[in-house]
């Protein structure tokens, strides 16, 4: 039975408020720019072993900021860690010829040494989403000196092949020489974002198609609300991949899955993940369609030198395990408990 006030309050605040949701961002200061590059400190956040929240490509960093009250960068400021996020910015034509390199030469690890300089010289615990976990996982790999204190990844899929939505595209890619996707986005300059928008909605399109029967029947229901809306921006906010780091990873791990042996290359250089010294979390969504629990949990197989490797299947897909309505009861108390045990006293 619905609440009829509580959900004529609902209606009321969408049709003229706006919406139901707390979408203010988490308070920043911009502490580092580049290419590509904006690294924000989190307002309030303490002291202590700085956190950066690393997102993937083509999504946008609120990812990890959702809306307030489902935000892990809130999170994590409340829990009173030096919390700290780097932004991509948007992606135009002209960045096409942008590779996988640029991203773990240059972005990433420069993000990285500017988090530790604006935190007093500390290392850096990394918590990355996705795409996102594997460029870190990449760059840590690559880069052993850079003030890494320990990485946390969250639905980033490792074995490519065993992702059940791309398997019955993989006998038609390889007929046609991989060509089916390759004339494409060289002629596009890269993945436009409104193709990535549409990729990301099809791995969960029966919620789409159910999404107007299951407003009508939570109109009571103000958190449930809430989290359609904030997901809804975040949809709607998504970028384009440049040319050439689009070509890598559909060459590199879709079609050659080279990340299931834990070693890539990208023309005759050599990273291998068994290089990475520090200690790793390794999180999977119970019910994730694109980095299902099989493809994340072969990193654990992968870690060779790090000192220690945890794993975790969690509540949620792959947007709802890191910042799904549970996940503040689930992931986020699996993070935190592992930044606990590695965070300098």
């Amino acid at each position: 039975m619905i609440d009829v006030p509580a959900a004529a309050s609902n209606v009321l605040d969408k049709v003229f408020r706006g919406g139901v949701a707390d979408l203010r961002p988490t308070p920043r200061t911009l502490v580092d720019h580049g290419p590509n590059r904006w690294v924000y400190r989190m307002a309030g956040a303490g002291t202590g072993d700085p956190v950066l929240l690393v997102p993937p490509l083509a999504a946008p960093a609120l990812c990890f900021d959702l809306r307030r009250g489902c935000s892990l960068a809130e999170h994590l400021v409340r829990q009173g860690r030096s919390t700290y996020l780097v932004d991509y910015g948007t992606v135009s034509f002209s960045d096409r010829g942008l590779g996988i390199e640029h991203w773990i030469d240059e972005v990433l690890p420069r993000a990285i040494r500017s988090v530790s300089r604006d935190a007093g010289g500390r290392p850096v615990h990394i918590v990355a989403w996705c795409l996102g976990g594997i460029l870190s996982l990449l760059t840590a790999a690559d880069q052993s000196e850079l003030p890494i204190a320990s990485l946390t990844t969250v639905a980033s899929p490792i074995d490519f092949t065993a992702i059940p939505l791309v398997a019955p595209a993989r006998p038609l890619i390889e007929l046609t020489g991989g060509w089916l996707l390759t004339a494409p986005y060289r002629l596009l300059g890269g993945a436009p974002r409104q193709i990535v928008r549409w990729a990301f909605q099809l791995t969960s399109v029966d919620k789409y198609v159910t999404k107007p029967l299951a407003v009508l029947t939570h109109l009571d229901d103000k958190e449930f609300l809430a989290q359609i809306e904030a997901v809804d921006r975040f949809m709607e906010n998504m970028i384009a991949y440049p040319g050439r780091t689009f070509g890598q990873l559909y060459h590199r791990f879709f079609r050659g899955n080279d990340l299931h042996d834990g070693i890539v290359d990208f023309e005759g250089r050599l990273i291998s993940l068994a290089k990475i010294e520090v200690p790793v979390l390794v999180i999977a969504g119970a019910t994730d369609g694109i980095a299902p629990e099989p493809a994340v949990r072969r990193l654990t197989r992968l870690l060779d030198n790090s000192p220690e490797v945890r794993f975790e299947v969690c509540p949620g897909g792959h947007l709802g395990v890191l910042t799904g309505r549970g996940a503040r009861d689930t992931t986020w108390r699996v993070i935190d408990s592992f930044l606990n045990d590695h965070l300098a006293r």
